[in-house]
């Protein structure tokens, strides 16, 4: 596929799992793809296999993002982590780690993004949510409430942006086969106090219609899907890809 040909797509935490199948989405449909990542050389790796560029970044640093500008035609706001504990343990300085990640950077991207996206009338925003973003579990309050923040994020941007070219959409994975995911694993096992497979079988799949993990470049397929022209009467949604889960 080519027609994303002479299009620039910026893809944060681009270096493993979804945003590494994201990159290779868009580099495979003829973007010039950036790979943002904190981890510097695994960024440089994969933007050299994709004759791409490298940004090493720490979005956390979101003072070095407020006077940013990017001229970036096609931005996935991708980079996330996760913690697992209960409300009344979870540190605060977590908390807020999470909200600036995964709320506040995709804010200042996007701010930086839009007035070159305004200029050349056309600009595609994909944020990166989850189930998580449209329906809660215990032991994630850090990223369910940024989760639900990075939808309103993204409805606000399709609004503004609708006459002016330039789409905003949320996809909703559920479990994604990601290093992250396999973390989860142990810490809920340790939260609830059971087997890795037990929480695989009844905790993160329980909800699940189709009994498996999401695979990163189906999220990547439907991301690219996102960026190309037959979906340019698409924003302001939510993709769900969830085996199920929010049919329910």
């Amino acid at each position: 596929m080519t027609d994303l040909t002479g299009r620039k797509a910026l893809v944060t935490g681009g270096a493993s799992g979804i945003g590494a199948a994201c990159a290779r989405e868009f580099a495979d449909r003829g973007a010039e793809v950036t790979v943002a990542d904190i981890d510097e050389a695994g960024a440089k790796s994969l933007a050299d296999e994709l004759d791409g560029k490298a940004w090493a970044v720490d979005l956390l640093d979101v003072g070095a993002l407020e006077h940013l500008s990017l001229d970036a035609d096609i931005l996935v706001n991708n980079a996330g982590v996760q913690r697992i504990d209960p409300i009344e343990e979870f540190a605060p300085e977590q908390f807020r780690k999470l909200m600036t990640l995964m709320v506040e950077a995709p804010f200042l991207l996007i701010r930086a993004a839009l007035p070159h996206m305004y200029r050349q009338g056309f600009g595609r925003i994909i944020n990166i949510s989850s189930v998580h973003g449209l329906r809660a579990s215990e032991y994630k309050v850090a990223y369910v409430t940024a989760k639900h923040g990075l939808e309103g994020l993204s409805k606000v941007t399709a609004l503004e942006g609708g006459n002016r070219g330039v789409t905003s959409n949320c996809v909703n994975p559920g479990y994604v086969r990601t290093p992250l995911v396999d973390k989860q694993i142990a810490d809920q096992a340790k939260a609830h106090g059971i087997a890795e497979q037990e929480v695989l079988e009844r905790v993160l799949l329980t909800e699940s219609a189709i009994k498996r993990l999401v695979e990163p470049h189906e999220v990547a397929g439907l991301a690219g899907w996102l960026a190309s022209a037959n979906a340019g009467m698409v924003t302001g949604a939510s993709y769900t890809m969830d085996g199920g889960w929010s049919a329910r």
